[in-house]
Order: C-alpha cells, then sequence, then structure tokens
C-alpha cells in the first residue's frame, strides 16, 4: 500500500489546529488556498474571542476575502481539520468555495457528510466539490488527546 504525503494545506491546517490546542481552544485548523498560494489560515477561538461564531471556517473565510477584497472565494479551496459544522457549512456555501478538503469526519456535529447534510438540501446555493481523509489520524488523534486531557 502506497502512503502518499501529506498536502501541504493541510500540514498548515494541522500546524493551525495545534496552535488552537496551545491556546486552549477545541484544535481545528483551517487555510485557504487560491492557486498553490495559502491566503489566509486561521483556527478555532470561541473561548478566546467570546465569540460562538469564531471557528475555524468562519475565520478563514473572513480573512480569505478580506486579503481579496471580495465577498466571494470562487476559485478559492478550503482545507480544515475537521467536517465542517452546519454553521461552517453554510459559510462555505455563501463564500462559493470551489473545493473543500477537510481530514476527520465528525459524525457528531458535522454537516457534510453527517447530520444536515448541507449540501445536499435543494435549497443551498452553491456546494463545493467535497474531499475527505487527508490526515484523518493526525486530526483526530489531536481532537481525542485534546477531550480526554479535559475530562
Amino acid at each position: 500500500m502506497t502512503k502518499w504525503p501529506l498536502p501541504d494545506p493541510m500540514r498548515r491546517a494541522l500546524e493551525e489546529a495545534r496552535a488552537a490546542a496551545e491556546a486552549g481552544e477545541v484544535p481545528i485548523g483551517a487555510v485557504v488556498v487560491k492557486g498553490d498560494e495559502v491566503i489566509a489560515a486561521a483556527h478555532n477561538s470561541p473561548r478566546t474571542n467570546h465569540d460562538p461564531t469564531a471557528h475555524a471556517e468562519i475565520a478563514v473565510i473572513r480573512a480569505a476575502a478580506r486579503v481579496l477584497g471580495q465577498e466571494r472565494l470562487e476559485d478559492c479551496d478550503l482545507w480544515v481539520t475537521l467536517e465542517p459544522c452546519a454553521m461552517c457549512a453554510g459559510a462555505i456555501s455563501h463564500a462559493r468555495i470551489a473545493r473543500l478538503y477537510y481530514a476527520a469526519s465528525d459524525p457528531k456535529g458535522g454537516a457534510v457528510e453527517h447530520g444536515a447534510k448541507v449540501f445536499e438540501h435543494k435549497q443551498c446555493l452553491h456546494a463545493p466539490e467535497v474531499y475527505t481523509g487527508m490526515g484523518e489520524g493526525e486530526a483526530a488523534n489531536m481532537l481525542r488527546g485534546f477531550f480526554q486531557e479535559r475530562r
């Protein structure tokens, strides 16, 4: 079995997740890529910012939109370490992200392949191409370790 190297954007998202954990946040990181360039990177910060919407995906979409000077990220890819929740999937749709890559699935809170399955609804304005599993083990282990330390 061939093991492919982890793509650089997912490595960067995992670095962001580690930074979140160091800050006492749930370890989720995200990056937005346009072409071959990471234009924005962020991690979860709801506790730090006292903001329940400060998920990694929301923060990185906001940052990328500022960098590009526009609200639509049509030619951009989002790389994130955990399956997005319904709020984040909605933001991904509204931002018109072209491709979504996420590492670990989230059967409890995810809304892409689990739960609400936001992109499958006829009301969904835009559905990105979705790719999963790259960096899944590392992302899942980081999350498990984070929550075990708090129990």
